[in-house]
């Protein structure tokens, strides 16, 4: 195979205030060919995206070139003036970003949006660009080919926009794709059918890729060859296999270290039950909750139905499930940012105001949120210390050095140095920003902390750091958690006990240990066969399983009769799971699952 794009001994710097230049690459060095991919790995700050983006001959603002080539087909596309650089992008290496729901336009429909850079470039005609677009929908397994470009972004889910993106960077037949983290904000079902469709198209359409990603799992599936990279240096280079089966460098071995091992009982942390009181910190009680006018006691879109879910003091209970069954909606009702239709929330065993303005002062304080995105969850013009000191103020009445004190104590508990007070949130890297995120919660001296994707942007090493750090607030403080994901390899390692949601209904519920030993519910047993794992070739052994089959790229449906799961489902039976809601069944403890099959039938 002849070396499509070849990155010789790159340089890249940054210039600072006074001039000066920092070197940021360092003389990194790489070949792609054509039907192949390789992907850039390494923690926050490795270079990846920076190194990634040079393909198009660009750099961020403050950025620059000062060594070495990146040849495309033999040309050097970092000394191309601005018109050759306008052909280049676009036409002959396309970027695929990381969010999707930001990178399309949701006043166009999606057609307009695929097939815009090859009319606009003049490689298609719109008729042709049409019936081209129409042609990957089908390579992408898209449904309703023939029409899905008549939709819109808000009518297709989360993975199917994720690969319309691809459709939308293939549909100029460019020679390179430069997909950055294209599957990090994606549940692993969804994540499953994208690798899988992406790893088919780059073959089928004989185009290369360069694949920037911080996930092991990930790169095993999907890669030829693999460049581990650190702080702007190759410290790894090899083929998918050699890199992941015999790792030579210690960073890579760290960051081998680093993955979670699939789901599987025995992982959790242990707690004691030094904390516990009569009632349990938090308890939602047959909650009915959802969005839009309540007329006749229900919403016009309903989410949750008959929830119940109990948090003990000092425990942490992970919710789990794909996007759109529930989980961040459970949450902002226990906050209080959307009252509940029907049901109750309890705080101590007392009930609470559904709605977040008629809680009392105490009530907020008990209860903090710590939201999934910390970049807009903290306010840019605010110094740390003022962030941090906020909430000491407004909940406890903090001012002077008393206040100043507290702050130094909430930097120590989350790890990061005194002098980050008086620094702004723009100078942190993402992994400090999400611990300012988590001691502004904790400044509050709260009960209960509702942790909400709260690691999904982070990579493994710093996602690791941060588990460690709530294990070890949790001893220390009694503070409770729930924490939603749809990663249930790293709430199988933090977890006491794990609530799986389905289209807003509670389908299993149990001990970690119970939910990740079989019996499981049809659904659970999906999601833990969907987790990758770290070795090249289980991409294609798993697409190959009933519950693959029957489950993967399906969106998520509320329904008002029925299993929610039915359609989905491998043990589905026609004309009871669809029309009649299935039975709780509690096994030994407090395992319960939701389902029409007997115990027997859904432990095979």
């Amino acid at each position: 195979m002849s070396d499509l794009l070849e990155v010789d001994n790159l340089r890249i710097s940054a210039r600072n205030d006074d001039d000066e230049l920092t070197p940021i690459v360092k003389g990194v060095s790489f070949t792609v060919a054509r039907g192949e991919v390789v992907a850039l790995i390494g923690e926050s700050g490795s270079g990846k995206t920076t190194i990634a983006l040079s393909s198009l001959g660009y750099t961020k603002p403050g950025l620059e070139f000062t060594g070495g080539e990146v040849r495309l087909h033999g040309e050097d596309v970092i000394s191309m003036d601005s018109d050759q650089l306008r052909g280049l992008r676009g036409q002959r290496v396309a970027y695929l970003a990381q969010s999707a729901a930001a990178t399309f336009n949701p006043a166009l429909t999606i057609g307009e949006q695929v097939t815009e850079t090859c009319v606009l470039h003049g490689i298609l005609t719109q008729e042709e660009a049409d019936a081209r677009a129409e042609t990957l929908y089908r390579a992408l397994e898209l449904p309703d080919p023939d029409r899905l470009g008549k939709r819109y972004p808000h009518q297709v889910s989360g993975g199917q926009l994720q690969r319309l993106m691809a459709a939308t960077a293939l549909c100029g037949k460019p020679d390179l794709l430069v997909l950055d983290e294209p599957t990090t904000a994606l549940d692993v079902t969804t994540q499953i059918e994208v690798l899988k469709a992406f790893k088919s198209v780059i073959k089928q359409e004989g185009a290369a890729a360069i694949y920037v990603t911080h996930d092991l799992s990930v790169v095993a599936q999907i890669a030829d060859h693999i460049v581990v990279l650190y702080a702007g240096e190759i410290q790894e280079y090899g083929t998918a296999e050699q890199v992941v089966e015999t790792p030579s460098h210690d960073y890579t071995r760290r960051l081998m270290h680093a993955v979670r091992p699939p789901p599987a009982a025995g992982q959790g942390d242990e707690t004691t039950g030094e904390h516990r009181r009569e009632a349990p910190a938090l308890e939602v009680k047959d909650l009915l909750a959802g969005y839009g006018r309540i007329q006749n006691g229900l919403p016009a879109i309903t989410v949750l139905r008959d929830v119940n879910v109990a948090i003990e003091r000092g425990h942490s209970v992970g919710i789990i499930g794909e996007s759109g069954c529930g989980k961040s909606t459970l949450a902002r009702v226990m906050a209080g940012l959307l009252p509940a239709a029907n049901g109750q929330v309890l705080l101590d065993g007392e009930q609470l105001e559904p709605a977040l303005q008629q809680r009392k002062r105490e009530e907020l304080q008990k209860i903090q949120f710590v939201f999934q995105m910390a970049d807009t969850a903290l306010n840019p013009r605010q110094r740390i210390d003022n962030i941090l000191g906020r909430p000491l103020e407004f909940y406890l009445g903090l001012k002077g050095d008393e206040k100043r004190r507290r702050i130094r104590e909430l930097l120590d508990m989350v790890e990061l140095p005194q002098e980050f007070a008086g620094r702004y949130p723009e100078e942190l890297s993402g992994g400090q920003k999400q611990r300012i995120n988590l001691a502004r919660a904790l400044a509050a001296s709260p009960e209960v902390l509702l942790c909400d994707e709260v690691i999904s942007a982070l990579d493994s090493i710093v996602g690791a750091n941060v588990i460690e750090l709530l294990k070890r607030l949790r001893k220390q403080t009694g503070v409770s958690f729930v924490f939603i994901s749809h990663d249930l390899s790293t709430v199988a390692s933090f977890a006491d006990e794990i609530v799986v949601l389905y289209a807003g209904r509670v389908v299993e519920k149990g001990t970690t240990d119970q939910v990740l030993s079989p019996p499981y519910h049809p659904y659970t047993r999906l999601l833990i066969s969907s987790v990758p794992e770290l070795r090249v070739g289980w991409l294609e052994e798993t697409m190959q399983t009933q519950e693959a089959q029957a489950g993967i790229d399906r969106v998520v449906t509320l329904k008002d009769k029925g299993c929610p799961f039915f359609d989905r489902c491998p043990l589905a039976i026609e004309g009871t799971c669809d029309q009649e809601t299935p039975p709780v069944r509690t096994l030994a403890g407090n395992h319960a699952i939701e389902c029409h099959r007997s115990e027997a039938e859904f432990a095979h």
